[in-house]
């Protein structure tokens, strides 16, 4: 009888995740006594009154690495621990659904559980590792916030769209002697920021990881112009912050869901600036989930195929409790307790990306 591998795709969707999907089914047909159960939105496919899972073959995963999303669909919301669930007068409850997650894990013969995710869904995998479930993990977040991995799958291609967006609001502002604001996602560490403003030449860049003084981002907006000519181009992260004040954001209305909504980091800044003076006419552009979406590029694609092929290999090896990372050159892995003990920021006095961006020209408003 084969053994049953249960995949799941949780958090937001990224670039790459169809990669993942396709190396593991591919490995484990060619290695032979294996079948791969798609998870049908991360855990809900087990934990809703009505299982909804899918068996992937390898005719389903055929070309699926160029496309976007996951077929197996994904959310950030609920989870086996805080399951939403709505009562007959209309009002929700939260619900610990773990034993019953494990219950129907037992009655699909699950062997073991791959979880593509983030820093929340790794969290989730070490509490399930816990409850004595064989699991691996696979890091994905556009972010790139998670830590012991070089990379994640989908940051590259996150990164290539909002690059591919300043050299575009490059051209205008300069046409209309503007300063275009570039709001780019980042909740706590601002990787595809900093990455973002060094490929697209941007002339500053706030991050999380430093609060901002609107005072100095006015000076340097001011050094660009002569005569009323120049512009300049900013690319602020979602959860930048000023010096001593808040990330701009919303509180989630969904049920389930326990994240704040960030966004308006761009219209903030740019009232602040003109608060300070700045009489150039100022455009804010926020990239949203575009970031998100679309063909992943080249390097996306081979990182994730990669990370799918070595999750299978850990659960063939029983190397459970563990989660994939890249440590160029290699494609190894590390436990999950390591992984969530800390988020991967970018640390200011040490990073060389971070340090060569100031060495040339570019503010972080500090």
């Amino acid at each position: 009888m084969s053994k049953r591998i249960l995949v799941a795709t949780g958090g937001g969707d990224c670039p790459g995740l169809n990669a993942v999907i396709r190396g593991i089914v591919k490995s484990a047909k060619l290695d032979g006594n294996w079948d791969i159960i798609g998870c049908v939105e991360s855990y809900n496919g087990l934990l809703k009154d009505e299982i909804d899972v899918i068996p992937l073959t390898a005719k389903d995963v055929s070309g699926i690495h160029v496309k976007g999303g996951t077929i197996i669909k994904t959310t950030n919301r609920g989870g086996p621990f805080h399951f939403p669930v709505q009562q007959s007068d209309g009002s929700w409850i939260i619900e610990n659904r773990s034993q019953l997650l494990l219950q129907r894990l037992d009655d699909l013969g699950i062997e073991a559980i791959i979880s593509i995710g983030g820093d929340g869904s790794q969290r989730i995998s070490l509490e399930l590792m816990k409850l004595g479930v064989n699991i691996v993990g696979v890091p994905k977040t556009i972010d790139n916030d998670l830590s012991c991995t070089d990379f994640t799958f989908g940051f590259q291609t996150a990164v290539q769209i909002a690059t591919e967006a300043v050299d575009k609001l490059v051209t205008t502002a300069e046409s209309h002697n503007r300063v275009f604001i570039l709001e780019v996602m980042g909740r706590d560490a601002g990787w595809i920021a900093l990455y973002t403003a060094l490929g697209g030449g941007s002339e500053v860049c706030i991050i999380p990881e430093i609060p901002y003084d609107p005072k100095i981002i006015a000076e340097k907006i001011e050094a660009r112009y002569k005569n009323g000519e120049g512009f300049c181009n900013i690319v602020i992260a979602e959860g930048a912050k000023r010096i001593g004040g808040e990330v701009t954001g919303t509180a989630p209305s969904a049920i389930g869901d326990e994240h704040i909504k960030l966004g308006g980091a761009g219209d903030k800044l740019k009232y602040e600036l003109e608060q300070m003076g700045v009489k150039h006419d100022i455009r804010v552009t926020v990239l949203g989930h575009l970031q998100r979406g679309g063909i992943p590029i080249a390097y996306d694609r081979v990182l994730a195929t990669a990370f799918g092929v070595k999750a299978f290999e850990l659960v063939k090896e029983k190397k459970y409790g563990t989660m994939v990372v890249y440590n160029h050159p290699d494609i190894t892995y590390v436990p999950l307790q390591n992984v969530v003990e800390k988020f991967n920021f970018i640390n200011p006095q040490t990073n060389s990306f971070l340090c060569a961006a100031k060495k040339i020209g570019i503010s972080f408003g500090d």
